[in-house]
């Protein structure tokens, strides 16, 4: 089974990610492949500083996210030609990885996927967990963790689809308000409500 694990800035999803790395589920995490694909010397990278300018690449090889922020925050143009540039090749690296774990015989295969709606990856998974927090707890997780203010933190979130979208999308929702004894008993739940194993 492939199973989409999503959720929205602060929710906890990365919490819930780990708890399943720990019980020996085979992970692909986006993020870390939105990462390795801009690595120094990649064709990604190398298309970016194409489209973007040479000084969006750092003198060691390595790609200036600071420098690519300021250009894409609040314009969609430009944002939308990074997408078309990164989108395919995180896409393409998540079924290779996910081909690469079934084919080893894993049983299961937990898809870790921040942006899964907003892609409309859904067709990539079998099942999806969308790791939810209420508006309140999650502002108050982000600007302890990324030092906000209220104003910051708010934009942030806006940028995402809204939580209880997200959770409509869900086949199961995982409610990350309370301790992470709790988180780790509605996981396990889930796990043995779905006859589930790494």
């Amino acid at each position: 089974m492939i199973i989409g694990l999503t959720g929205s800035i602060a929710s906890g999803k990365s919490t819930v990610s780990a708890m399943l790395r720990k019980k020996g589920f085979p992970i692909v995490d986006a993020d870390e492949i939105a990462r390795l694909v801009v690595e120094p010397g990649s064709p990604v990278l190398l298309e970016i500083s194409r489209q973007f300018g040479e000084d969006i690449v750092n003198k060691d090889g390595s790609l200036n996210r600071e420098k690519l922020g300021g250009r894409i925050f609040g314009n969609d143009e430009e944002r939308q030609k990074l997408n078309s540039i990164i989108h395919p090749a995180i896409r393409q690296e998540m079924l290779r990885q996910k081909e690469e774990w079934l084919s080893n015989g894993a049983n299961t295969v937990i898809m870790d996927i921040p942006l899964l709606f907003e892609s409309k990856l859904q067709s990539f998974v079998d099942k999806i967990i969308v790791v939810s927090v209420s508006p309140e707890v999650q502002k108050e997780r982000l600007i302890a963790r990324n030092v906000l203010s209220q104003e910051e933190a708010d934009t942030r979130i806006r940028s995402q689809l809204p939580m209880k979208i997200k959770e409509q999308g869900a086949d199961v929702v995982l409610y990350n308000d309370g301790t992470l004894e709790e988180t780790a008993k509605q996981l396990e739940n889930i796990l043995l409500e779905w006859h589930i194993a790494p």
